[in-house]
């Protein structure tokens, strides 16, 4: 008898990837039956759906989809209360995220479903769209892109009071040294910077011979340029505001591809108004899309993307083949690699 997989799939991740990957995966296994379901993001923003934050689509639509669907595997389709009690078919959610945050978790437990995610899915990507923003902030890409788009060729950019500043020779502040950050880390330290990182959890051996370990506030008072790589939680979230801005050298420049909750965006913009900052990069804020009437649309000295430092063609492939893999590893009975509710399968080793 064949299980029953449903790719819900969005235009990033797409649900061919997911359904291509998974029968490349489970080739080996009993017959898996296919069905695919194309959700709206990022042509339409993600937000709450039921209890549940960041996903795409309806409850509706899900039920109706899921129906007779033993395993999901999917970027963001939501997984709430409502729809586990109208699928009793569902044993497995598969998330090609870094965190299931579209799934209540809680009551996927108490429904028997276990739920997977992707970790270090886009750590390359991510690192690599911030180093390109931090660059880009250092030496004042964004302004002076904006100026020659309009047609202003300004001479005064070569001012030494308007220049930016070299990689080579300056302290990079890194607060959170897990993936990402120690990508960006190594890649600092090849082009010459002495990095500093703030991590209480990051176990020493890992920096030596790359960054040195200290307290926020020494990271914050030594760095010409700090980059954001925490996770949000009760102790991070808001942890940059104008005090901690205060403490950097002036004319220091800050970047967050994180989270947008670490930060205070109107401290940033007061700092860049100030000339305590030089530059700033952005690629999360603490509203999505940015509202028209934000000020970091008409401050000088931002570079901004819209979220998208985890959008690369090679994500899409791997999310898809990290999760088709948590699916063969289910019907055969094996462990799952990245399980976030473990409980579900008290029969399985």
């Amino acid at each position: 008898m064949s299980t029953t997989v449903l790719a819900a799939g969005d235009h990033f991740v797409l649900p061919r990837l997911l359904a291509d990957e998974v029968r490349a995966a489970t080739s080996g296994t009993d017959a898996v039956a296919v069905r695919e379901l194309t959700l709206p993001w990022p042509h339409t923003p993600f937000g709450p759906v039921g209890e549940v934050v960041e996903a795409s689509g309806t409850e509706e639509e899900l039920i109706e989809a899921l129906q007779g669907v033993e395993v999901c595997v999917t970027q963001l389709a939501p997984l709430t209360e409502r729809i586990l009690a109208n699928c009793p078919d569902l044993k497995l959610m598969c998330v090609s995220r870094g965190g299931p945050v579209n799934a209540n978790l809680a009551a996927a437990t108490r429904h028997g479903v276990a739920v997977c995610y992707a970790p270090g899915r886009n750590a390359v990507a991510t690192a690599e769209h911030t180093l390109t923003l931090l660059l880009a902030a250092a030496r004042g890409v964004g302004d002076t892109h904006t100026d020659l788009r309009s047609g202003v060729w300004r001479g005064d950019y070569y001012d030494y009071d308007n220049c930016g500043i070299e990689i080579e020779g300056a302290t990079v502040g890194l607060v959170g040294y897990g993936a990402i950050g120690s990508r960006v880390a190594k890649v600092l330290v090849a082009m010459g910077a002495h990095v500093l990182v703030h991590d209480p959890y990051v176990r020493p051996d890992l920096l030596t011979g790359v960054a040195e370990q200290v307290s926020l506030d020494d990271l914050l008072t030594r760095s010409r340029i700090v980059s954001l790589h925490a996770r949000v939680t009760d102790e991070t979230k808001g942890m940059i505001g104008a005090e901690q801005i205060a403490r950097m050298p002036r004319g220091s420049v800050l970047v967050n591809c994180a989270r947008g909750a670490l930060l205070d965006y109107e401290a940033v913009c007061d700092a860049l108004d100030a000339g305590q900052l030089a530059g700033a990069a952005f690629d999360v804020y603490p509203t999505e899309p940015v509202p028209a009437d934000s000020r970091l649309l008409k401050t000088p000295g931002i570079v901004m993307t819209p979220h998208i430092a985890g959008g690369s063609r090679q994500v899409a492939h791997k999310a898809a083949r990290i999760v088709a893999a948590e699916v063969a590893r289910y019907l055969n009975g094996e462990p799952l690699a990245h399980c976030a509710n473990p409980e579900v399968f008290t029969d399985r080793p």
